[in-house]
């Protein structure tokens, strides 16, 4: 489609060859539908070559409120006509004849450009089979190769930084992505690095993760621990008991918040401060309930209020 979303007279011809095409499949079994078939395949040419049949063809191209297509078939319909009549054995590939070389609004596969240029690499395999040719197959385009993921090139050849370059069957290389611990490469392995990528270390012939989390001082803030990963790490937030924390969960507290203490096994537990010998109620009758890291004091159903009792 166009920048505006409307087809292309390319992609107009494309669909009225592809629809044909369907058109000659679907009448391929038919004949001339008379009682003596026989006698009109005799005296009429036959139903295979016909003028009936592309008639029948032409008139399955569009659907009836597609105006654009039934104008294009309108005006193409003495082209369509000859190719069917007296052209199809010479030039038997009816996109080639008649998008290409009748109409010119598009390009044989392998070719761009208002001159039908072969592409870089040629028409076989465009971009060494490993990109996009500008303008492929249309009368537009500069013919410059867009380079699949990994490759590089005026010809795509290359590979870019984190692949390597591997034979396939013996007649091409494929651009393979590298280890993760490589930032260039020879091969598949860690031991394949040309140089490390970042958050890896050389050690002896191989590139080691950098534990990021062991260093002297944490890369993490106060209320975070920090998680290796290969070639980085990540910060986790604490639990919410703890202040400050070495790992995951109430088990990995470095000190408790208020209203927690710090068990035998590492782990902070809630204070029942309503469970104490001394008791946090001041107020005469007034009754305690334990909650996460606190407690409330309420008087019982039935007693009133002051600020010395609950009366």
């Amino acid at each position: 489609p166009s920048p505006d979303g409307l087809p292309t007279p390319r992609s107009r011809c494309r669909g009225l060859v592809k629809k044909f095409k369907q058109g000659m499949v679907d009448t391929e079994k038919k004949n001339f539908g008379g009682g003596n078939t026989a006698w009109e395949e005799k005296s009429l040419s036959k139903y295979e070559f016909s003028e009936i049949r592309l008639v029948e063809i032409l008139e399955g191209l569009c659907e009836s409120s597609d105006f654009e297509c039934n104008r294009m078939v309108e005006e193409q319909e003495e082209h369509l006509e000859a190719w069917w009549l007296r052209l199809k054995k010479q030039s038997p590939d009816l996109f080639e004849w008649f998008c290409v070389e009748t109409l010119k609004v598009c390009c044989s596969p392998g070719t761009f450009g208002p001159d039908c240029l072969a592409c870089p690499g040629g028409t076989q395999r465009p971009c060494s089979g490993n990109g996009l040719c500008s303008g492929d197959g249309s009368r537009q385009g500069d013919g410059s190769c867009q380079c699949h993921m990994g490759y590089r090139g005026a010809l795509c050849m290359d590979c870019v930084d984190g692949y390597f370059s591997a034979l396939r069957n013996d007649t091409h290389s494929v651009c393979t992505v590298c280890n993760e611990a490589c930032k260039t490469c020879t091969g598949p392995t860690s031991r394949d690095c040309a140089e490390c990528d970042v958050g890896w270390a050389r050690q002896q012939d191989d590139c080691i993760d950098v534990n990021e989390c062991a260093e002297e001082t944490p890369p993490c803030s106060e209320g975070q621990y920090c998680e290796n990963v290969p070639g980085s790490y990540t910060c986790e937030e604490c639990d919410s008991t703890c202040v400050g924390c070495t790992g995951k969960g109430p088990g990995k507290c470095t000190a408790c918040v208020p209203g927690y203490t710090k068990e035998e096994n590492g782990q902070c537990s809630d204070v029942d401060e309503c469970s104490q010998t001394e008791k946090p109620c001041a107020r005469d009758n007034e009754n305690c309930y334990n909650t996460p890291g606190s407690f409330v004091c309420v008087c019982p159903e039935g007693y009133e209020e002051t600020d010395e009792a609950c009366v």
